[in-house]
């Protein structure tokens, strides 16, 4: 257990790409929404894009800030009581963002989202490209679960799981979970005095997972069993983790002046770990390309619908595909961007006749690199 605790912790002052996740204690009080606590993760915001960190937030506070609304009681509400509740709390939950961003010039963006959105392979790519494109013009997107539609079967049930999600899907290469503890212990700290806190977890191991506790706040859903399960989903997709004590003032600008914290090592880079899990798929279908597509490829970039010869198979959008030489020699795997119909009307043409040969403008490679292994 030693070496847990002495293995290097990461700076979160070199994070290339940040999720962070707000749990509903720390956004809504007694009062209502903590402006003055939400200012100061503002300014953490802005200090973190000035280092050139892209930075997602995963916030929790919808249901809290619209049961204070429509006065609906405290304790577990029915599922419509807890839909209306998100309904009209995502508004506010998003305006408040809006208005503690902008004036760091910041722009934001709303995505909500269900566990169906991350299972379904069409959905998960539509979710990754909107986040990238919102990440590529400067946007930081407030990321929440879509309480007004997801039912228990379709739900993550708590932030800290869809948090880690969303860190895989855009392949952060770090995730912060600001809880109500600052850090995963051996025990219950709250029931057990001699608790002891770990910080840096290298490997989470059978050991580590019979420690997790269950949930201490009155407000947030998530105890420490399912941070340990957002932290397993995080370091396998080479995302490294921390849970700190988030209420204190600039919790960003704390953690990196060296507060206390539980740091889950990531196992590898996430680009990487992406990459095994493409080529661990099953192929749905081959697309063969020409030599001009397949040196373009092998350059490192994607795969254009001119450079393919022949489509064989039946694949929807996202699905994954065998990619081959002319020669029919096996190059790699990737994700479809269309359908298998889709991919045979546009093989051999240019990205330019898209719109005209499927009738609305499609995207122009038909495999992404991002979503290519060779």
């Amino acid at each position: 257990m030693a070496a847990l605790r002495n293995a290097a912790r990461p700076d979160i002052r070199a994070a290339r790409r940040l999720v962070v996740k707000i749990g509903s204690a720390l956004l809504v009080g007694g009062e209502g929404l903590r402006t003055g606590w939400l200012k100061g993760l503002a300014d953490d915001v802005a200090a973190a894009r000035g280092r050139g960190t892209q930075v997602i937030l995963v916030s929790s506070g919808a249901i809290a800030l619209g049961r204070r609304v429509l006065g609906l009681p405290a304790g577990a509400l029915p599922l419509e009581q807890s839909q209306a509740a998100a309904a009209v709390g995502q508004i506010r939950l998003a305006r408040a963002y809006e208005e503690a961003l902008a004036p760091h010039g910041i722009t934001t963006g709303q995505v909500l989202v269900t566990l169906e959105d991350t299972e379904d392979r069409r959905r998960y790519l539509n979710s990754r490209a909107t986040l990238e494109t919102l990440l590529g013009l400067g946007v930081v997107p407030i990321v929440n679960e879509n309480d007004t539609v997801a039912t228990d079967e379709i739900r993550f049930g708590d932030n800290d799981r869809l948090a880690a999600q969303i860190a895989v899907t855009v392949g952060a290469d770090q995730l912060l979970l600001l809880s109500d503890v600052d850090g995963f212990y051996t025990a219950n700290p709250r029931q057990d005095p001699a608790a002891t806190r770990f910080d840096v977890v290298a490997e989470i191991t059978p050991e580590i997972e019979a420690m997790a506790g269950d949930a201490v706040s009155g407000i947030s859903k998530g105890g420490m069993r399912t941070k340990l399960l957002a932290a397993k989903t995080a370091v396998a997709g080479g995302c490294a983790m921390a849970i700190t004590e988030g209420s204190v003032d600039r919790p960003l600008d704390a953690l990196a002046a060296g507060a206390a914290c539980t740091w889950f090592l990531g196992q590898g880079d996430p680009q990487a770990a992406r990459k095994r899990w493409i080529a661990a798929m099953k192929p749905r279908g081959e697309i063969r390309v020409d030599a001009g597509a397949e040196a373009a490829l092998r350059a490192g970039k994607s795969l254009l619908p001119a450079g393919v010869t022949a489509v064989a198979g039946r694949f929807g959008r996202g699905e994954p595909v065998a990619i081959l030489s002319a020669a029919g020699a096996g190059l790699g795997k990737g994700l479809v961007r269309y359908t298998a119909e889709e991919a045979r009307a546009i093989a051999g043409r240019r990205s330019g006749d898209i719109q005209a040969i499927l009738g609305y403008p499609g995207r122009a490679a038909l495999i992404h690199r991002d979503d290519m292994v060779l």
